[in-house]
């Protein structure tokens, strides 16, 4: 696996990544990390690999888009001094263009939201071990339904960020594709956004498949 004894994981993002996280940081007891993928996550790193101690830390805050992020990028992210970082953020920079079409201000667009997650994702590297980009999704499996097709957009910037920077890409949307060809929707989340366990199990394996997690570790 990717990461080492005593390394610490930083996870930021929106309120995928949230799940009821506690605050300041995200971590410790009593479901710390919160209750979505980043549990999972945690979860299995420590189930699987308790010899390595791997201290992982969710900085996840609900309806933040890649300008929030750059707001509070120092405090939650810099001056953790993470040995891994994990973004994952653009459903709010997308969705607000759907809920919120007559509030163009509240708009994060395309070159926007891809110069500015590159900027923070560069400024994170030189005390890096890791970086993992993540991109975001929408749960629709018409490739051609209008906000499908603009999380789109932004999941190949996010894409093209994790190559410009040298990092692990996560094809979050990707990762959903199987199961939508058996369940509405809706079975996943009411809102298309939103996962229950079942979505936030499979982010988590997506996450944990790019980092080399060995699954026989938990055989």
């Amino acid at each position: 696996m990717k990461l080492t004894t005593g390394q610490r994981l930083v996870m930021i993002g929106d309120s995928i990544t949230d799940g009821e996280r506690k605050f300041p940081q995200g971590e410790g007891l009593f479901q710390g990390v919160g209750k979505g993928y980043v549990a999972f996550v945690d979860t299995l790193l420590q189930a699987a690999y308790p010899e390595l101690a791997i201290r992982v830390t969710n900085m996840g805050i609900g309806g933040n888009t890649v300008r929030d992020l750059e707001s509070r990028w120092q405090t939650d992210v810099l001056d953790l001094k993470p040995d891994w970082l994990s973004v994952m953020i653009g459903i709010n920079d997308v969705w607000r263009q759907f809920d919120q079409p007559t509030i163009p201000e509240s708009h994060v667009l395309p070159d926007e939201y891809e110069t500015k997650l590159e900027r923070l994702a560069a400024s994170a590297l030189p005390g890096l071990k890791g970086l993992v980009v993540m991109s975001p999704f929408y749960l629709e499996p018409n490739a051609d339904d209008r906000m499908r097709r603009r999380m789109d957009e932004y999941g190949q910037a996010a894409r093209r960020v994790a190559e410009r920077c040298g990092a692990v890409f996560v094809d979050v949307q990707a990762a959903f594709a199987p199961l939508l060809e058996h369940v509405h929707p809706t079975t996943i989340a009411s809102d298309r956004v939103h996962p229950n366990w079942t979505g936030h199990l499979l982010i988590a394996r997506a996450f944990l498949r790019t980092i080399e997690f060995d699954w026989t570790r938990m055989q």
